[in-house]
């Protein structure tokens, strides 16, 4: 059960990655063209910047969650290092549900947030809801409460997740 969790995971973390890259490339592309359309040509493409904003938005909480699963957010290692044993375990485990009440967080406001702007519109972009602006933040919350269940699970809370490389054709061992 464990290393089919492990698995899912992998593809979640790989799926978010991939995400997170094609907004920097979909932003990269799509403001210069404003740029573009508002010096060059002499008109401002109204939609550039509002679709930059959601991308940046929707990029912020995927890489936030590959980034704690990789153990790569920001973490002061301090007080762990100073510990030992069952005390650095308990702390570990501290912090992990502290991450998991953030998680928590992030998806049970953020769900409320989307609600409550579902129904209002973008000025820019009167097609798109305002509470679509706002959905990445509960998947966002979602997707790391579930990466913090596979660390308390794995019990490695100073540790990378053990999972194979991002792109790897290797399979794990966790069998």
């Amino acid at each position: 059960m464990y290393a089919r969790y492990v698995r899912a995971m992998d593809i979640l973390h790989r799926f978010c990655m991939l995400v997170a890259g094609l907004c920097l490339v979909v932003i990269t592309i799509i403001i210069p063209w404003g740029v573009y359309t508002r010096y060059v040509l002499g008109y401002g493409s109204q939609w550039p910047e509002p679709i930059a904003i959601i991308l940046m938005i929707v990029f912020t909480f995927s890489a936030g969650a590959v980034c704690y699963r990789e153990n790569l957010h920001i973490a002061v290692m301090a007080l762990p290092s100073m510990t030992a044993g069952w005390a650095r375990t308990i702390l570990g485990f501290v912090i992990e549900l502290c991450m998991l009440g953030t998680s928590i967080f992030l998806l049970g406001f953020g769900t409320k947030l989307v609600r409550a702007t579902w129904n209002q519109v973008m000025a820019q972009m009167p097609s798109i809801p305002v509470g679509l602006t706002y959905s990445p933040i509960p998947i966002g919350g979602a997707i790391i409460a579930l990466f913090v269940i596979e660390r308390i699970w794995s019990g490695r809370f100073f540790a990378p997740a053990e999972s194979t490389p991002p792109f790897s054709s290797q399979t794990s061992d966790m069998d």
